[in-house]
């Protein structure tokens, strides 16, 4: 297998530990490399478990906690799953299928695969506490818990389902499609105040808005990037704020807080024509701006953060001031000052 390496570095990237930097809301000293550890194939997720304890999903199949020691600044292999996503047969030596997609809510860590297969795991326990074999016909790109029972599934035929760990069938409790045309969906992510709105994001470039409390299909698609998009994230604190990366190179920041009828915008840099959600009140929650089946009614201001960037940007995560994305120039970037 292919071995590529799992790095920890100051100030912390794309994790929720990226406030393990942070003091009086400011990042101290540039970024550095802390330390680093060998994996077997790609990266294809990772979240952090707790405080020293970071889960990566790699394109064997295979799902590992890697522990931080910050006394010596060292990682090590806590705990792995092998071939938990496979094709074939989880006792061959081949036939592993890629884990597209990790979520962790400590002690529970949940996994997605191109086998259709979501798996239930609770650290330090050996096996699986729950595994739903043919969940999807199809491959599972990104999953998100819902509620501390419920977790939110896309996958590449443009559905997207809840499951509920507390009923014993097999089956999602609830599922939503995209109209049309059945497009990937390869990110989502549900709003941190009010759970029922959900964000995904799929080949198209599409954002879309979905209300889970009613109807199948989304509630707004909103015309956004120009390829595929490959991650979606409601600021956690913020959530008036939406982030949104792609692989045409954009990261476009999405912002409903204001009214910006007075604002300047920076997205028409290209000759791309912009689509404006138009906002009448000051600091209307986006609940109501993205919910709102008129687009005139409400604004919204959209800018495009990294506008000279030609390379993808593949993953995103924010907190704070600050923004962290990494890009297939193989380089990870700090945005300190995300609302100066």
């Amino acid at each position: 297998c292919r071995q590529v390496e799992v790095s920890i570095g100051f100030p912390l990237p794309l994790g929720s530990l990226l406030g393990a930097g942070l003091r009086d809301g400011e990042y101290l000293g540039e970024p550095q490399l802390l330390c680093d550890i060998g994996h077997d194939g790609d990266v294809m997720d990772m979240q952090f478990l707790d405080q020293e304890r970071i889960v990566v999903g790699s394109s064997t199949g295979s799902v590992t906690v890697f522990r931080h020691h910050q006394n010596n600044q060292t990682l090590s292999e806590n705990q792995r799953w092998e071939k938990a996503h496979y094709h074939v047969d989880q006792d061959t030596s081949c036939g592993g299928a890629a884990c597209t997609g990790v979520i962790c809510n400590n002690p529970e860590i949940v996994t997605v695969g191109e086998d259709g297969r979501i798996n239930l795991f609770r650290a330090d326990q050996k096996d699986a506490v729950r595994t739903i074999d043919n969940a999807d016909s199809s491959t599972l790109h990104a999953v998100t818990f819902l509620g501390t029972t419920e977790i939110l599934t896309v996958n590449s035929i443009g559905q997207l389902k809840i499951w509920d760990f507390r009923q014993q069938r097999n089956e999602p409790s609830q599922i939503f499609s995209l109209t049309g045309e059945r497009v990937p969906l390869h990110c989502v992510d549900r709003h941190p105040n009010q759970q029922h709105i959900v964000a995904t994001g799929g080949q198209d470039g599409m954002l879309s808005i979905w209300d889970i409390r009613q109807g199948t299909m989304p509630v707004s698609l909103l015309n956004a990037h120009e390829a595929e998009m490959w991650e979606v994230h409601f600021h956690p604190s913020n959530p008036d704020h939406l982030f949104t990366c792609s692989e045409d190179g954009s990261l476009w920041h999405w912002d409903t807080s204001t009214d910006i009828s007075e604002k300047p915008s920076f997205l028409h840099q290209g000759g791309r024509s912009t689509t404006y959600l138009s906002h009448n009140t000051i600091n209307q929650s986006v609940v109501c701006a993205w919910l709102n089946n008129d687009p005139t009614k409400d604004r919204m201001e959209i800018t495009n953060l990294v506008p000279n960037q030609t390379l993808s940007v593949n993953s995103l995560d924010v907190l704070g001031p600050c923004l962290v994305y990494g890009t297939d120039a193989e380089a990870i970037y700090v945005n300190r000052q995300l609302f100066s």
